[in-house]
């Protein structure tokens, strides 16, 4: 099985989807009727899922088309992948950060100060009518009150910008009609095709047919039945004490050495 490509965060859950249509339509598969009997749906589920790597191998080819199909219509209408658009907005990202924090800090803030200095304001007018502390303090209250009013108001306008700019920068998914790109979609459903007929499909027969599959275990089914055999044998040594036929073995004769004492008398020595 090929190695497959690291499946994306916005397609496992397409994968998940494509799991269970087929766990919720086996029973109009003859080759998983076997489901319930010794593996349960859920069973099965949990084993495909802990297998993702393994079973989305299977259409390894069909899903780098369709990411770099994808890739390149979010690349043609500008969204992030486009080139210089993540580059360009990097600096502006940190500045809208910090503001952003300001934003909602500051009518925080104003409006805590304006609520106690109104609170107390108002006790000590209670109290002594004639203090002219009192009128300081409220005069001071209502101010960071109309600061909180114009906090929340900045804060709703940059919300607002915040918003259209995301609008005019995103990547859809989908087109204006709701449907995908001619391309991506032809993309997915090939994928889509090859992860069910080579990748689920295959999963869930092995682990059916494979009296030792474990749900809790993270090792793939074996596959059975999956090398078949070669028609053919290896060559047959055998030893000679195997009974088979045996040749005539050479012989082996020393050579003659004799001493020269006993050789003839013209050859002893003097």
């Amino acid at each position: 099985m090929n190695s497959a490509p690291h499946l994306h965060s916005e397609d496992r859950a397409e994968y998940e989807r494509v799991l269970n249509d087929v766990l919720r339509t086996a029973h109009n598969r003859p080759e998983l009727d076997g489901i319930g009997r010794r593996l349960t749906a859920e069973q099965l589920r949990t084993m495909a899922l802990k297998a993702t790597s393994h079973i989305t191998g299977a259409a390894a080819a069909e899903y780098g088309h369709y990411v770099t199909a994808r890739q390149e219509a979010r690349a043609s209408a500008g969204g992030p992948g486009g080139g210089p658009g993540p580059a360009a907005g990097a600096p502006s990202e940190t500045g809208a950060g910090f503001a952003a924090v300001i934003t909602v800090l500051a009518p925080v803030l104003a409006g805590t100060a304006a609520l106690i200095l109104l609170l107390v304001g108002y006790v000590l007018k209670a109290v002594s009518p004639d203090a002219a502390f009192a009128e300081t303090l409220l005069t001071a209250g209502w101010f960071f009150g109309a600061l909180t009013a114009a906090g929340l108001l900045a804060a709703a306008i940059g919300l607002l910008v915040t918003a259209l700019r995301n609008r005019a920068t995103q990547v859809p998914a989908e087109d204006a009609t709701g449907e995908l790109p001619d391309e991506v979609a032809r993309a997915k459903e090939a994928w889509r095709h090859a992860l069910l007929e080579r990748g689920v499909l295959p999963f869930l027969r092995a682990a059916l047919a494979d009296p030792g599959a474990d749900p809790a275990s993270h090792t793939p089914p074996r596959a059975v039945n999956r090398i078949p055999k070669v028609g053919y044998s290896g060559p047959d040594f055998s030893s000679p004490s195997d009974g088979g036929p045996t040749g005539p073995r050479p012989t082996f004769t020393s050579p003659d050495f004799t001493s020269p004492d006993f050789g003839p008398p013209e050859n002893r020595p003097e």
